[in-house]
C-alpha cells in the first residue's frame, strides 16, 4: 500500500491550499480516509476523516473540507481561511473501519506527509 500527498507549500494567512492523496495498493472504496497534521514539537492530531460519511476536528469545520474521488482513488483535503497555527505536515492515512475515525491507532497506512508553512 502506498500513500503519496501533495500540494503543500508556502500560503499566506487567510488563504487557501489543497492537499491532494492519491493511494495505491488497497480496494480504496472499503477505507476510511483520514488526514492528520503534526507541528513540530507536538503530537500528531486529528484533521479529517471520510468514508461514507466526514468527520472533522473542532477547529477545523467550516475552514477545512475533505472530499474523495475513489473512481481515482484519491482523497483531498481544501484548506482555506488558513492561520499560522494550522502550519505542520499533513499527513493521509487509511483505516479498514465503518465508520471515519479519529483515532491515529486505526489508521494502519500513512503517507509520508506535506508541509504546510503558513506566513502572517
Amino acid at each position: 500500500v502506498q500513500l503519496q500527498a501533495s500540494g503543500g507549500g508556502l500560503v499566506q494567512a487567510g488563504g487557501s491550499s489543497r492537499l491532494s492523496c492519491a493511494a495505491s495498493g488497497l480496494t480504496f472504496s472499503d477505507y476510511n480516509m483520514g488526514w492528520f497534521r503534526q507541528a513540530p514539537g507536538k503530537e500528531r492530531e486529528f484533521v479529517a476523516a471520510i468514508k461514507w460519511s466526514t468527520r472533522y476536528a473542532d477547529s477545523m469545520k467550516g475552514r477545512f473540507t475533505i472530499s474523495r474521488d475513489n473512481a481515482k482513488n484519491m482523497v483531498y483535503l481544501q484548506m482555506s481561511s488558513l492561520k499560522p497555527e494550522d502550519a505542520a505536515v499533513y499527513y493521509c492515512a487509511a483505516a479498514n473501519t465503518v465508520l471515519p475515525s479519529t483515532s491515529t491507532h486505526q489508521y494502519r497506512y500513512w503517507g509520508q506527509g506535506t508541509l504546510v508553512t503558513v506566513s502572517s
